[in-house]
């Protein structure tokens, strides 16, 4: 009689090798569930869709360059910040996408805009979305770079692809002419085609005066506010309740009340 492992060369060579682990578990469960052969092979051949699934999201996951895995279920909603929590839930229903619109999310460092931001990115993955994480300053460096090696336009053309392109920490220095081209370029050749998310510890009406070239700043932010929506983040630095000398304190603390 046939085994599990004499099945290993056929699944291998029809490149179904990844079944063989959970195979004897599920043709113990066909045998006390009674199951029929359709309902067999549909149980394993789910098993199988599932995995490659999950293999598939987690390399998309991967090529979106995300600094960490953010998902909107763990923000700390806890957290010494002020925000819309309405304007949060409409943002997430990914309409914007669909309309080519974007989000910008200001505040001061620290309030979870990049965790925000990245758990958009999250949510549009799931949606099947494409999609990158960048720091504006690392795409900035990136054309220059392109333009020593000769591959600007294809090097640009990869940051057009993504349904969702989020630009991380925009403003933290001003932009030379290079970088307010670059900038500019960007706004326009995604406008009404593809969605931004853009972070910045800058309020949006600060955003011109980092500009070399005002008329390249007007331009851009015209067509980039008046087709986003703004969320303004205020309160405390986020990060401070990560942090471990403060968890460490409050337990301290605690305990030294419950001791009197």
């Amino acid at each position: 009689m046939t085994q599990v492992k004499d099945l290993g060369p056929l699944l291998k060579r029809l490149k179904l090798g990844r079944m063989l682990p959970t195979l004897p578990e599920r043709v113990a469960l066909a045998r006390r569930d009674q199951l029929d052969y359709i309902s067999f092979l549909e149980v394993i051949l789910s098993d199988e869709v599932a995995r490659r699934d999950g293999n598939r999201f987690r390399n998309r996951i991967q090529k979106a360059g995300f600094e960490q895995v953010c998902r909107l279920e763990d923000f700390d909603w806890e957290a010494d910040i002020n925000l819309d929590r309405r304007l949060i839930d409409a943002v997430f229903a990914l309409e914007f996408i669909e309309a080519a619109e974007h989000v910008l999310l200001v505040g001061p460092v620290g309030v979870g805009k990049s965790f925000l931001a990245q758990a958009l990115g999250y949510s549009a993955l799931k949606a099947d979305r494409s999609v990158r994480f960048t720091r504006a300053d690392d795409y900035f460096r990136d054309l220059a770079h392109a333009r020593l090696d000769g591959t600007l336009e294809k090097t640009f053309r990869s940051y057009l692809t993504p349904d969702l392109l989020i630009l991380d920490d925009l403003g933290l220095t001003a932009l030379d002419l290079a970088r307010s081209q670059d900038f500019y370029e960007l706004v326009v050749a995604k406008h009404r085609s593809s969605s931004f998310v853009i972070t910045s510890n800058r309020s949006v009406e600060e955003w011109l005066s980092l500009f070399a070239d005002p008329m390249l700043g007007n331009s851009a932010l015209d067509r980039l506010a008046n087709n986003a929506y703004q969320m303004v983040i205020e309160g405390q630095s986020y990060r401070r309740r990560l942090s471990p000398h403060l968890r460490l304190m409050q337990r301290l603390n605690g305990e030294e009340g419950g001791g009197r």
